[in-house]
């Protein structure tokens, strides 16, 4: 059992608290989360287990959404609802009208300080150390992409809105801007995730349903694969022979491939080598732009391999001298 578990993480569970549950539920010690969500927020959680943890440093999570809902008039320490309020202001001059008008400053790339309460480290110290110890120190803006800023809903004081976004956008400090810019103040009092990268909502499963699928038997039915988890990378299909050497650490030549044709990649280009649904490596291309298949590195090999829904396993270590 290798991939990942898109969990719908309930509020009120920290990241780690969800990976711990994955593990007891399925019995996985190897398995990780692929980025934090606030304790306070819900929505797609990935959670990598077994070798699907060796996929994380290849996801394409570029690209994150969220609907969420902020109350204007009210600033807290930390930008959200968990934290102690440190001012209140008059909210009832502001018009719907005004709202969306101020939500067209964010959006393309933008300048965003991150909050003091985060996990960003300063000095090796995570800055929410520092603010709960009082302490607020300089940080310095960062630039995150905003490609959609939508308001969906306005009863004020709650503004419920969406926000599609690079990875690294808090969400918590956006609404503390758009508040600021309105003259008022803003926190956010409810956040959920409903993309990240490649995960999405709809193939998302609460913790007590991962529990019953485990009693019955039936945990692949919400497995996502490495293979389809890295979908962004191209796919190279590896003969019987590429599979081995690929195994074995040797990097595939243009005779190791089941392609009719030679393929050519860029230098710097990912890819996945597969034998049908099932991820062997993911590889990279060295030399020249143009540069022919062979002249890949091996950047991560699987160790076992064997698809998801049942049916013949394809290749495990023992059983590699078999294929030579």
């Amino acid at each position: 059992m290798d991939g990942f578990f898109v969990i719908d993480k309930p509020a009120g569970m920290t990241s780690h608290d969800v990976v711990s549950a994955v593990r007891r539920i399925t019995g996985r010690k190897k398995a990780g989360h692929t980025g934090t969500l606030d304790p306070f927020a819900t929505g797609v959680l990935p959670v990598a287990v077994g070798e699907g943890t060796k996929a994380i440093p290849f996801l394409d999570e570029s690209l994150k959404e969220y609907r969420g809902v902020m109350r204007l008039g009210t600033t807290t320490d930390t930008q959200d609802c968990t934290g102690t309020a440190t001012a209140n202001r008059e909210w009832r001059g502001i018009s719907p009208d005004q709202v969306r008008e101020a939500t067209t400053a964010f959006s393309g790339r933008i300048a965003q300080v991150p909050p003091m309460f985060s996990a960003l480290k300063r000095n090796g110290v995570p800055l929410y150390r520092l603010a709960r110890q009082g302490r607020e120190v300089e940080r310095e803006a960062r630039e995150v992409e905003i490609h959609l800023f939508a308001i969906e809903e306005i009863d004020l004081p709650d503004v419920a809105f969406r926000v599609r976004c690079s990875r690294g956008t808090y969400v918590r400090s956006l609404a503390s801007d758009l508040g600021e810019r309105l003259g008022c103040g803003a926190h956010l009092v409810g956040l959920r995730r409903i993309v990240s990268g490649p995960f999405t909502l709809d193939r998302a499963v609460s913790l007590d349903r991962l529990t019953d699928l485990a009693r019955c038997g039936e945990l692949n039915a919400a497995l996502v694969s490495p293979h389809e988890a890295l979908a962004h990378l191209r796919d190279l299909q590896l003969t019987p022979h590429g599979l081995v050497r690929a195994m074995r650490g040797i990097a595939p030549d243009a005779t190791d491939l089941d392609s009719p044709a030679p393929v050519l990649l860029n230098r710097g280009e990912r890819v996945r080598l597969s034998v049908g649904d099932t991820l062997a490596a993911v590889a990279e291309a060295v030399g020249d732009d143009g540069a022919q298949v062979e002249k890949v590195r091996l950047i991560r090999v699987f160790n076992e391999l064997s698809p998801l829904h049942g049916g013949e396993v394809v290749v495990k270590k023992l059983d590699m001298v078999s294929l030579l």
